[in-house]
């Protein structure tokens, strides 16, 4: 738990502290959010913040915002860590925002990776949310809907940030330099395009961009009269990559994904291993490389080789323990698999073909015959009637009606003739024929 004076001394911070945004007007990017006339920027300028929870990449602005808004809505900003904070530090905090408000004074608890804490620890929030002794931000990396329990989570705003754009981030660069905060009382001598360079490579995160640009400036050549000149070879060296990697139009980030997509998709295992290539030295996160090759595994091979997806889950588990560069090799592995595997894309047809019907029915009963019946009245009620346990037949296969009475003969699954497929739907059919026979 810490408390914070937004105009503390920043002397001796790295320059991402030094250089924080202190006004709506110095924030850079989320302009869906805080932009001129965007809903939050209104609850921010007419102090009707209530609580919210902010979910998005690190280094985007999260934190950042929140203190803006403590200092914009003239509250008290308790930076809480949910990390290193339990609920006996909870419930301190909590008694110190009550007799706050007992004073007419707000208070702004700042949870930061607030999907750390567990039930109990979320649920030590709740009454204090309820009766508004806190204005609560939460800001997580993870999505809420799976890692914040329910009762708070209907108790909060989500708003979502979106990783800053390239241009944002030269904008936040470009201020640093010039900012008596920053650099601006020394003579720094850096193109745009090395800061072009530096902003690509942040891939988002504006404090990996201005922990980068701090660390070229400081490594740069200083001449007799103190201008100090940050040099291709310098930048090369502090971000361990050649500037060729980062040019804008080459590494656009879905052009690239769709390219290794689509040549695994083409059975090309050259051009999927060099799309993966161009990825992973441009620094994009092998995890989500491995989320999108597992994905694929399904979406574009599927039965015709059930294996894939085994491959692609060991090389996501592969990169979230050895990371990069190691890892580089997983991933090569899976998605050389993926290129030469059999296709099918029978999974994604029978899904999108239910779900559409889904819709349409969401309404329909589920057959009585396939439900559950735990109580007396439930069986009364016929639940679970004419049920045939299918391990008790001797073809092990029941012939009840499972879909709901205005889906009855629908057939989602179309089986191809691609690899292992082929005898799943040689199967398919032998039941399908088997329930004909046997109505």
């Amino acid at each position: 738990m810490e408390q914070k004076n937004l105009f503390e001394n920043t002397e001796n911070q790295p320059l991402a502290s030094r250089i924080r945004p202190q006004t709506l007007d110095e924030f850079v990017g989320q302009t869906h959010l805080v932009g001129e006339g965007k809903i939050l920027r209104k609850l921010i300028e007419s102090d009707k913040i209530s609580s919210i929870i902010f979910w998005g990449n690190p280094g985007i602005g999260k934190t950042t915002l929140a203190r803006i808004i403590a200092n914009k809505t003239n509250s008290e900003f308790i930076d809480f860590s949910a990390v290193t904070s339990g609920i006996k530090e909870i419930k301190t905090v909590m008694t110190q925002a009550e007799n706050n408000r007992k004073f007419g004074q707000k208070t702004i608890v700042f949870v930061d990776e607030i999907h750390r804490f567990n039930k109990a620890q979320q649920d030590a929030f709740l009454p204090f949310v309820e009766k508004g002794s806190i204005i609560l931000i939460g800001a997580t990396t993870e999505n809420p809907s799976f890692e914040i329990n329910s009762a708070l989570l209907s108790r909060c705003k989500v708003f979502v940030f979106q990783p800053l754009k390239t241009e944002d981030l030269v904008k936040l660069l470009k201020r640093a330099i010039t900012d008596k905060r920053g650099f601006g009382n020394e003579k720094i001598n850096i193109t745009d395009e090395m800061l072009t360079i530096i902003a690509d490579f942040a891939n988002g995160d504006a404090r990996s961009a201005l922990s980068t640009l701090e660390m070229v400036i400081l490594n740069g050549d200083v001449s007799n009269d103190g201008t100090i000149t940050v040099t291709q070879e310098t930048l090369e060296q502090c971000i361990s990559k050649k500037s060729l990697l980062y040019d804008k139009n080459g590494e656009e980030h879905y052009n690239i994904i769709s390219a290794l997509h689509k040549s695994m998709r083409n059975s090309d295992p050259d051009a999927a291993v060099y799309w993966l290539a161009r990825m992973l030295e441009a620094g994009e996160d092998p995890l989500y490389v491995a989320r999108r090759v597992t994905r694929f595994a399904s979406e574009d091979v599927g039965l015709a080789d059930p294996h894939a997806l085994e491959i692609a889950v060991a090389a996501y588990h592969a990169c979230h323990f050895i990371g990069m560069p190691e890892c580089s090799v997983n991933l090569t592995q899976a998605v050389i698999y993926m290129a030469m595997a059999p296709k099918s894309n029978a999974m994604e047809l029978a899904y999108n073909n239910a779900k559409i019907d889904a819709i349409k029915s969401l309404a329909e009963p589920v057959p009585l015959v396939i439900r559950n019946a735990p109580t007396k009245l439930m069986k009364e009620l016929g639940y679970g009637k004419g049920y045939q346990y299918a391990h008790d037949t001797k073809d092990k296969i029941a012939n009840m009606q499972c879909l709901p009475d205005s889906l009855v003969g629908r057939e989602y699954y179309q089986p191809t003739e691609q690899g292992l497929e082929a005898k799943y739907k040689d199967k398919l059919e032998k039941i399908k024929e088997w329930k004909k026979n046997n109505s």
